[in-house]
C-alpha cells in the first residue's frame, strides 16, 4: 500500500483525486475570458439611451458627478429630449437649447396648481385676508339658482360674494413648493395665473383679480391687476375665464400673492354677488 502511494507522481491522473474530475474544460480556461466592453466605449447614443433610464434627480445629483464624459451628457440636450419623448411630455419641441432641455423637463414634472381648494371643497381653508363684506363668502353647488354648469365637469363649487366688497387671498411660497432660488432667479419660468367668474342671470355683480410676484422682503416685483369688471343685471350667467402669463420679471422673486373678490350691484341681501372658482397658479417652462 506504501508503495503504491509513494509510485503516484504529481500530475498523474490519479494524483489530482477528485479535482482532476472538476476542472474546467480548455475552452473556459482563465486565459481565454475576453473582458465585457467598457462604459466609456459604448457609443454615446446608447450610452445616453441607458443614462435616460435613471432617475432624473439622480442624473443631476450622482451621474453628473461620475466623469466628464457623463457630465456632458447629463448637461446636454440629447438626454433630456430622449426623457420628455419617453414621459410624454409635451412641448418640448419648442426648447432650443440645453438648459432649457432640462429645465423644460424638471417644470414639466412638477407641474400643479399651486392654489390650494380653489373650488370651495374646503370651505375657506386656505384662504386668507379674508374680507367678508354684507353677508359675507359663501360657498355654492353648481349651478346654483340662475347660473350656468361649469365647462369642466370636475368643478362641483364655487364662491359667491354679497352686497358690500369680499375679497380674499393666498400668498404662494415658491421656495416650498419646490422652486429652487437659482431656477426662478436665471431660468425665470413663466408665472401663470387663471381665474374664473360668472354673475347670477337675475343680478348684476362687480370682479376684479390682482396678482404680485413678491420678493424674500415682499417687495412687489411686479404686478398684475384687471379693469373692475362689472356685470350687468340680465346677463347669461356663462364662466368666463380671465388669465395673465408673468415673463421675463427679473431676478429675487419668492413668493406669488393671489387675490380676487367682487360684490353685488343691486345691493340685495344675501349671496347675489359675482361667483368665482377653479383658480390657478402655475410655474410653466
Amino acid at each position: 500500500m506504501h508503495q503504491c502511494l509513494t509510485s503516484l507522481r504529481v500530475g498523474d491522473p490519479m494524483s489530482e483525486g477528485p479535482l482532476h474530475h472538476h476542472s474546467f474544460p480548455p475552452s473556459f480556461s482563465e486565459s481565454s475570458v475576453q473582458p465585457g466592453p467598457r462604459m466609456e466605449s459604448l457609443p454615446e447614443a446608447v450610452l445616453i439611451r441607458i443614462l435616460a433610464s435613471i432617475p432624473a434627480v439622480d442624473l443631476v445629483l450622482a451621474c453628473r458627478l461620475v466623469c466628464c464624459q457623463w457630465k456632458n451628457l447629463v448637461d446636454g440636450a440629447a438626454l433630456w429630449i430622449l426623457k420628455c419623448q419617453q414621459e410624454g411630455l409635451t412641448g418640448a419641441e419648442s426648447q432650443e437649447n440645453a438648459e432649457n432641455w432640462q429645465n423644460f423637463y424638471f417644470l414639466s414634472k412638477k407641474r400643479k396648481n399651486l392654489i390650494k381648494n380653489p373650488c370651495g371643497e374646503e370651505d375657506l381653508q386656505h384662504w386668507g385676508e379674508v374680507e367678508n363684506g354684507g353677508d359675507g363668502w359663501k360657498i355654492e353647488e353648481l349651478p346654483g339658482d340662475f347660473g350656468k354648469e361649469f365647462p369642466s365637469e370636475e368643478v362641483h363649487k364655487y364662491f359667491v360674494t354679497s352686497y358690500e366688497w369680499c375679497r380674499k387671498a393666498q400668498v404662494i411660497d415658491l421656495r416650498a413648493e419646490g422652486y429652487w432660488e437659482e431656477l426662478m432667479d436665471t431660468t425665470q419660468p413663466k408665472v401663470v395665473v387663471k381665474d374664473w367668474y360668472a354673475g347670477r342671470s337675475d343680478a348684476g355683480c362687480l370682479y376684479e383679480l390682482c396678482v404680485k410676484l413678491l420678493s424674500e422682503n415682499e417687495d412687489v416685483l411686479a404686478e398684475y391687476k384687471s379693469e373692475t369688471v362689472a356685470i350687468p343685471q340680465d346677463n347669461d350667467a356663462n364662466w368666463t375665464e380671465i388669465s395673465h402669463t408673468f415673463s421675463n420679471y427679473g431676478p429675487g422673486v419668492r413668493f406669488v400673492r393671489f387675490e380676487h373678490g367682487g360684490q353685488d350691484t343691486l345691493f340685495w341681501k344675501g349671496w347675489y354677488g359675482v361667483r368665482v372658482t377653479n383658480s390657478s397658479v402655475t410655474v410653466e417652462p
